[in-house]
């Protein structure tokens, strides 16, 4: 499997179970959320203004994908809505790895570029980088219709918090 057959297989609806665990101060939450993901082609005018930020060639890459979501998180009442669009830049001489762009539909003129890579086991590891955050997540299939993921996010407070999540496919878009 590569990145984009990784994310062509997420196309769809998802629900979404998180457990999310501050490090530092211990507490727990739980959380839901509805999950879309879409395949963009690559002539889409956002899938071509981020691959522009980043001064790569649009054409050469074979598509982007968004994904949008809302949920809410235990103990917090506010619904929390977002987009993002990521584009895959795979590196020709190792295909199981690559470069990610990333851009969140709230600001699409501030996008960022992670890693990342995909085991022998088919766990896709992203890793994000910035002056003030590190974040890597792992995402996985225990079935088609049934999708794992783990996080870590650090950021320069020292705030660290890992989260697990459990998604299962309502249905295809």
């Amino acid at each position: 499997m590569n990145i984009i057959e990784f994310f062509e297989l997420s196309a769809g609806k998802w629900f979404s179970q998180r457990t999310l665990h501050n490090l530092k101060s211990g507490q727990l939450q739980a959380g839901k959320s509805n999950l879309i993901i879409d395949t963009l082609p690559q002539t889409d005018a956002k899938v071509i203004q981020l691959c522009q930020q980043h001064h790569i060639d649009p054409t050469t890459i074979s598509e982007g994908f968004r994904l949008t979501w809302d949920g809410i998180t235990e103990g917090n009442s506010n619904q929390q809505k977002g987009s993002a669009i990521l584009v895959p830049i795979i590196n020709p001489e190792h295909p199981q790895a690559g470069q990610l762009l990333q851009s969140q539909g709230t600001n699409p003129n501030q996008s960022l570029s992670g890693s990342y890579s995909f085991g022998e086991d088919e766990v896709l590891t992203i890793i994000t980088e910035s002056p003030n955050f590190y974040v890597e997540e792992r995402l996985w299939y225990l079935m088609p219709n049934l999708r794992l993921r783990t996080s870590i996010v650090k950021n320069n407070t020292g705030l660290t918090q890992a989260s697990f999540c459990s998604e299962i496919r309502m249905g295809v878009q």
